[in-house]
């Protein structure tokens, strides 16, 4: 897990003795370098490297192979978290590096990569929108959401990718809604997570009560419902359910609360409430294959391995069975034939999976670490952890990346391993073979 420092501690002029001025180029100057012999960084937030158009433009995303490294992540970062940040993100000191971001941005970002040895870097000083070649995006990335949109939709403004038929906002959490109630996104209505899971499993309630939450809310199956957490793993368990009920339009705000904070934006205190009684139009659940049980797990692992993948969202430790990961699970190990998807480094964390402000890691980081496994887009995927929380932030992530074959095992590790006659395994093991794609 990455270590942090407050900005008061180690601010950005620690960098001021490695501030020499980089050389500057244009895009048209980078279009005509082999890209095997070069490494890009799009120091932008990774909203608009994921797709979100900046200032004006039509058009967002990043530059083909371009690694996404947000400058303002600099000055919360200790030397050693930078040095593993690059490392993760397999950046080559050798290699003449080139940045993109606004000219504080990239002078920041040059300034800490120096400290780290990276001495060949160039700045590209004009906007993104100059650039002439085709630009990458995440293929949904209008569902994983920005605080700047939920703020113009908050305020009734249109921006892009706008809700057709209106919009929920709803924070979610655990238990009692005492940090909300202090203070929390303005119209936002609250969700606590025992309403949508019960004992003794923490699976999913049944469809009639998953019907009479969606109700007590407000949401159609036309509503956009817009979704985030102080730990947004919770935003994203309600995310599956409500795509499994059949929401049609399910967003995620990228990062949560925290972005919000970060954002600076306003918030309110005390309780909103729905006010609209609606019928939610469809038959529940319109979408059931997007959360399967035991059943559907065990007929997964009777196909072949590159024809799918039951994948372990949880700890190392947890999938070689050192531990269960849990106080109230007790067995400890693996569903025999899972595959390990990564988490972070405990069942309430996913460092592996979420950049340093908590936003989503990119698409590449992602794949990157599924390659190993023989996990792929091709594939009937499912995700499972020890209840479903850590499970539903990946099959989020999976969808905005544009897998389409995937779910959530809800019963997880918890209600496999409560079972005896379920085979499992515990001890190391070494990755499938590795593909690529």
């Amino acid at each position: 897990m990455m270590s942090f420092i407050p900005k008061a501690v180690f601010p950005a002029i620690v960098f001021a003795s490695f501030s020499a001025q980089a050389t500057t180029i244009n895009f048209n100057d980078l279009l005509v370098k082999p890209t095997s012999d070069i490494q890009i960084i799009d120091c932008r937030s990774s909203n608009h490297y994921n797709g979100w158009p900046e200032n004006g433009a039509t058009q967002g995303g990043h530059i083909p192979g371009a690694i996404n490294i947000d400058a303002s992540w600099i000055n919360d970062l200790s030397p050693e978290s930078l040095q593993a940040l690059l490392s993760e993100k397999q950046i080559d000191a050798s290699k003449p590096t080139y940045l993109y971001c606004n000219e504080t941005g990239s002078q920041l970002l040059s300034s800490a990569l120096k400290t780290q040895g990276i001495k060949n870097v160039s700045i590209i000083e004009e906007p993104l929108q100059n650039y002439t070649g085709k630009l990458e995006a995440l293929p949904k990335f209008q569902y994983l959401v920005s605080p700047q949109w939920v703020k113009d939709i908050v305020e009734s403004k249109q921006p892009q990718f706008a809700p057709k038929k209106g919009y929920k906002l709803v924070e979610v959490a655990w238990g009692p809604p005492s940090k909300y109630l202090a203070s929390h996104i303005p119209t936002a209505l609250y969700l606590n997570t025992n309403r949508l899971e019960s004992e003794p499993w923490w699976n999913r309630v049944s469809d009639d009560k998953l019907t009479e939450v969606i109700r007590d809310l407000g949401i159609r199956y036309d509503t956009t419902v817009i979704l985030y957490g102080r730990d947004n793993t919770a935003a994203a368990r309600a995310a599956s359910m409500m795509m499994y009920a059949g929401v049609d339009d399910v967003r995620l705000l990228n990062g949560g609360w925290t972005s919000w904070v970060n954002a600076g934006f306003t918030t309110e205190p005390l309780l909103n409430t729905n006010k609209d009684k609606v019928d939610f139009g469809k038959a529940i659940p319109a979408n059931p294959e997007l959360i399967i049980d035991i059943p559907e797990a065990k007929a997964m692992l009777t196909k072949p391995e590159d024809e799918q993948s039951l994948v372990s969202i949880r700890t190392w430790d947890e999938y070689i069975g050192v531990t269960s990961g849990y106080r109230y699970i007790k067995p400890k190990g693996r569903i025999e034939g899972s595959k390990w998807g990564h988490a972070g480094s405990d069942a309430n964390h996913l460092e592996d999976f979420r950049n340093p402000d908590l936003t989503m890691k990119s698409a590449t980081d992602i794949t990157r670490l599924w390659q190993k496994w023989n996990i792929t887009p091709a594939q009937d995927v499912s995700f499972y952890c020890g209840t479903g929380w850590r499970a539903s932030s990946t099959f989020f992530y999976a969808y905005v990346m544009g897998w389409e074959n995937i779910s959530v095992f809800d019963g997880g590790w918890y209600e496999w391993s409560g079972d005896k006659s379920n085979p499992t395994n515990t001890g190391d093991i070494q990755p499938p073979h590795t593909v690529t794609f």
